[in-house]
């Protein structure tokens, strides 16, 4: 105290009331270092509470390194000069509500072991809380920085609560620490670095509202991060940020062309909104896109190596049980044509609803789903195994409705349940996953991707096949047939396999019925009148005819494979045959060039590029 050689607390009572009666509201103040109880904290608020207002005013108030051993309240107070708090320690709850601060504050390095509480609180100059330990929760709902916001390396021990808070000046929370945040509808007018910045709990930043750039890089969300409504007008670069749960950007609006890097276990983006180019590079990740706006051209795509920051390789220990793999969960009611998918796992992705699918693009390796392994029986007897092929999610959603298969089953030897299962209503039925492989079957064709394009046209001939209410029987019936024989021209194995059974039938149809037992031979007749005069011959031939026996030996069965090699490329053997051989014959001229052709045209599909 001023003419004392000791502090407010110290000094005897009368010297004390002496001072204090000498203190008027808007008075310059200087207690650094001060032990403050409750009662004396009281005293010296009241004596500079104004008689207008009926709250303490200070001019330039010093605080630094004070200790307050109870609540210390400055509710409704004004600071109209420096308010010094540095080093302060606040051995209970710090209240601050309503509280107006001129010019600049200065909480560096404070420590507050309660509650702090700046709720409506006003900030005309520079607030500094770098470094500041608040052990409770930190409440600066819809407080306003008129300058420069300094969180710094501040430790947030419990919830802290920026909600309808409005920054006009630069928000510094670089190498903050957060138990919880919370800046619902909070307002950033400038840059806002959150640089380094480790979210121990739930963060929300719902509804907040970035008009200049938001600065998330190196930033680590031990759970879950809710951007959902938040609107960013001018940030060009998002993250990279690493996220042990969920990022939720649902309802968010970018407005200029962006580029966001994110590592987490899910990146949900329904009925986000991308007013410009937008690039989503992920590790980890799986990204929901459900009703998701796309006014220009979007990638998302894997980021093949861990993000760094800073010349630095952003640490990756949070997600350390997490498959690299890049999945797209799905793209439900979005604008395909500026879509761009690349390095990404669709095996799970919902395409149904969205909208020009045809003009979808595919870069890189993108991987789809795959019919069930292994050996399964129909009717519990008769063994068959799938044909492997590139195969959509709703295709597996239908086929495990239908095989009646249980919600909680999930193997690589069963068909994927969805969500829905078993709500038939909820699941796409072989119509409407037929228009979904044709759309994207054209999209892969245009990709220049002939074998994805292949399995596509293989998914949508089968659909069609079980479509009983939209193909009709004839067409159904054609497209067994076709099925059955070559795979719908796509499998060239079984088209061959088929040709080898069509020639070895073929080849015994024509030792035991189509080939005589020698070739016939010719027989003249004529008659001589008496006296002379002209011959007349009568030439006849027998029809050929099968041997009682012997019918299966060497020289018969070269002779068959000789006509039946022939029919297979259109030629007519020229083998003396029996009528049944002839018949057999124009048979094996019909169908088994049918059938080689389709081998070629199956192998053709998987060779062409």
């Amino acid at each position: 105290m001023p003419g004392h050689s000791s502090c407010l607390a110290h000094v005897a009572d009368g010297d004390r009331d002496t001072y204090l009666s000498t203190l008027a509201p808007g008075a310059d103040i200087d207690h650094r270092g001060t032990p403050f109880t409750e009662p004396l904290l009281h005293s010296l608020l009241r004596t500079l509470r104004d008689p207008t207002t009926g709250h303490p005013r200070f001019g330039t108030a010093w605080f630094d390194e004070a200790h307050f051993f109870g609540d210390a309240w400055f509710t409704h107070a004004e600071f109209r000069g420096v308010a010094g708090f540095t080093r302060t320690h606040f051995y209970s709850d710090a209240g601050f509500d309503r509280t107006q601060f001129a010019d600049a504050v200065r909480f560096e390095m404070a420590q507050i072991s309660g509650n702090a509480s700046f709720s409506h609180a006003r900030f005309s100059g520079p607030a500094r809380f770098g470094g500041v330990k608040i052990s409770g929760d930190a409440l600066f709902d819809r407080a306003q920085f008129s300058q420069t916001a300094g969180f710094g390396e501040t430790n947030f021990g419990g919830d802290a609560r920026f909600t309808g808070a409005r920054f006009d000046g630069d928000a510094w929370f670089t190498q903050a620490l957060f138990s919880g945040a919370w800046f619902d509808m909070a307002h950033f007018s400038t840059d806002a670095w959150f640089l380094d910045t480790k979210f121990g709990r739930a963060a929300w930043l719902v509804r907040a509202e970035f008009s200049a750039s938001a600065w998330f890089e190196g930033a680590q969300f031990c759970d879950s991060v809710r951007f959902t409504g938040a609107r960013f007008r001018v940030m060009s670069w998002f993250g990279p940020i690493m996220c042990a749960s969920e990022v939720d950007l649902s309802s968010a609006m970018f407005d200029v062309p962006v580029t966001l890097e994110i590592a987490a276990r899910m990146v949900r983006c329904a009925r986000t909104r991308w007013e410009a180019t937008a690039t989503l590079l992920l590790r980890y990740a799986k990204a929901d896109l459900t009703q998701a706006v796309l006014s220009f051209p979007m990638s998302v795509a894997a980021h093949p190596v861990p993000f760094t920051s800073r010349g630095r390789r952003v640490d990756e220990s949070l997600l350390a049980d997490c498959e690299s793999t890049v999945r797209v969960a799905s793209v439900y009611g979005v604008d395909a044509a500026n879509l761009v998918l690349t390095d990404t796992d669709l095996s799970e992705c919902v395409f149904a609803g969205a909208f020009h699918l045809d003009q979808i693009r595919f870069e890189g390796h993108c991987t789809f789903g795959s019919t069930p392994i292994g050996l399964h029986r129909l009717h519990g007897v008769w063994p068959y195994r799938w044909t492997r092929r590139r195969t959509l999610a709703e295709e597996h959603h239908w086929r495990a409705q239908m095989a009646d298969q249980p919600y909680s089953v999930s193997s690589s030897r069963h068909w994927r349940t969805s969500q829905h299962h078993p709500d038939s209503d909820l699941t796409p039925d072989p119509e409407d996953v037929a228009a979904l492989y044709r759309q994207l079957r054209k999209a892969l064709e245009d990709g220049k991707n002939e074998p994805g394009a292949a399995d596509f046209y293989y998914g949508e001939m089968e659909m069609r096949r079980h479509d009983r209410t939209g193909t009709p029987l004839g067409e159904r019936s054609l497209l067994w047939a076709y099925w059955l024989l070559s795979g719908y021209g796509l499998r060239a194995s079984r088209a061959v396999a088929w040709l080898a059974v069509s020639m070895l039938v073929t080849i015994l149809l024509m030792m035991g019925f189509g080939l005589p037992q020698y070739a016939p031979k010719q027989k003249a007749t004529g008659s001589v009148p008496v006296g002379g005069g002209t011959v007349t011959f009568e030439i006849d031939k027998d029809d050929p005819k099968n041997p009682t026996k012997n019918r299966f030996t060497d020289q018969r069965f070269e002779k068959a494979l000789k006509v039946t090699l022939n029919s297979v490329v259109f030629r007519s053997s020229g083998q003396e045959l029996t009528v049944a051989g002839e018949y057999i014959e124009m048979t094996s001229r019909f169908s088994e060039p049918i059938l080689l052709t389709l081998a070629a045209l199956a192998i053709r599909g998987r060779v062409k590029r």
